[in-house]
């Protein structure tokens, strides 16, 4: 079944990375879009700044979704996924969350060997590790059943035995989502690391292999056809600017983000 004109969507954009502001996000602003500019409190430490930025955008989500309308979610980091999900919850939905992203962030603060603060927002959505972000924005745990991690190619060692040990699906070739089964409504997050560095050279988090831009076209294409997605976010736009392809990496990344929002 073709959903894609179900929904008029309603896109909000989030000018930060977890605990600062990242201003050249503005760029990919266009006419329309809701800006979730909060001030950060000067005396918080990063999860509460961060919170400062997730509790505004959880309750733009759900007024979204109260209003019949799609959120699309434009954010420098993937703890901003975080508020979407409280959202859907306040509205009522458990979707299907599809995780596209090279890196797991099932990350705990036992398991990370970086302290990085960006690798765990997903282990916090299905309850694991510390959940005061997901307390600020009254989310529950998500059911990791129904969690598809796709492709997760860069775990770090303990963050994969928890994913190992958990109940989500993990899809290590993306392709394969064209023939997996994925029912009901659907979250879909895409960071944009995900891709080869061949086609996104200047990501912060690079990750070796991965699809080709072309690939990712043509699974966007089909989960758009046959997929009830009733949310979708996007980490975009915060380069490595000692590095090259920076214009290439932000072409690409919104190509595809055009796509899959159509």
């Amino acid at each position: 079944m073709n959903h894609r004109n179900k929904r008029e969507n309603h896109f909000i954009l989030s000018p930060f990375y977890i605990d600062k502001a990242a201003d050249n996000l503005l760029s990919f602003q266009k006419e329309g879009w809701e800006l979730n500019t909060p001030e950060l409190p000067s005396d918080a430490d990063p999860q509460g700044k961060a919170s400062s930025v997730h509790i505004p955008l959880a309750d733009k989500v759900a007024a979204a979704l109260e209003a019949g309308k799609r959120p699309i979610s434009i954010a420098g980091d993937c703890c901003a996924t975080i508020p979407v999900m409280a959202g859907l919850q306040r509205a009522g939905i458990t979707p299907t969350f599809l995780w596209l992203d090279s890196h797991g962030d099932f990350n705990t603060w036992e398991t990370t060997p970086s302290g990085f603060l960006g690798g765990m927002p997903l282990a916090m959505i299905a309850g694991l590790g510390e959940l005061r972000m997901c307390e600020a924005v009254g989310l529950k745990p998500h059911p990791e059943s129904k969690i598809i991690l796709a492709d997760g190619r860069d775990l770090d060692p303990g963050e994969q035995i928890l994913v190992d040990n958990s109940d989500i699906v993990h899809i290590k070739d993306m392709n394969a989502l064209k023939d997996y089964p994925i029912e009901g409504p659907v979250y879909v997050h895409f960071d944009v690391d995900v891709l080869h560095l061949d086609d996104i050279p200047a990501v912060n988090y690079p990750a070796k292999d991965g699809p080709r831009a072309s690939e990712v076209a043509e699974i966007f294409k089909h989960l758009i056809a046959t997929l009830d997605i009733v949310a979708i976010s996007a980490t975009i736009g915060v380069w490595n600017e000692n590095l090259d392809g920076v214009e290439q990496s932000q072409r690409v990344a919104s190509e595809l983000l055009d796509i899959l929002i159509n």
